[in-house]
């Protein structure tokens, strides 16, 4: 299993590099040396306490969809002209874009500060890795 540094299992989980030392020290989280002597943790373990852990808006729209991935979020920018619009929003710490036709905008009430969820259901997903081992 991948070993993930205190630093980096923070950024990935939205908290603190304390938060984590702590939830080691408590139990909730075991941690081991790498071969530098740096403190980690397994990189499964850590998926399983994110997503025992994620806090997810419920999606106001109670409709049911084939999509499963749905971020509810905030709508920040939208840029219009006559035919095409670019709306952005804030779902927790992700920012999604939408491109879609200003008649849509108009149609769904889109504006600044509305609550909007970006549903995605793509055929095509691209997962990267990082390259770096830091």
């Amino acid at each position: 299993m991948p070993q993930i540094r205190i630093k980096q299992a923070a950024l990935y989980l939205g908290v603190s590099d304390d938060t984590v030392r702590r939830w080691i020290e408590s139990g909730v989280i075991e941690s081991g040396k790498d071969d530098a002597g740096r403190t980690v943790v397994d990189g499964f373990e850590l998926a399983q306490l994110a997503k025992q852990n994620a806090v997810l808006p419920a999606d106001p729209s109670d409709i049911g969809r084939s999509a499963r991935n749905r971020f509810v979020g905030i709508v920040t920018d939208i840029v219009a002209d006559r035919v095409m619009a670019q709306v952005e929003l804030q779902c927790g710490p992700h920012r999604v874009v939408s491109l879609m036709s200003s008649e849509a905008v108009r149609e769904l009430g889109l504006e600044l500060g509305s609550v909007a969820i970006a549903v995605v259901k793509a055929t095509t997903v691209i997962v990267e890795t990082p390259t770096g081992k830091d």
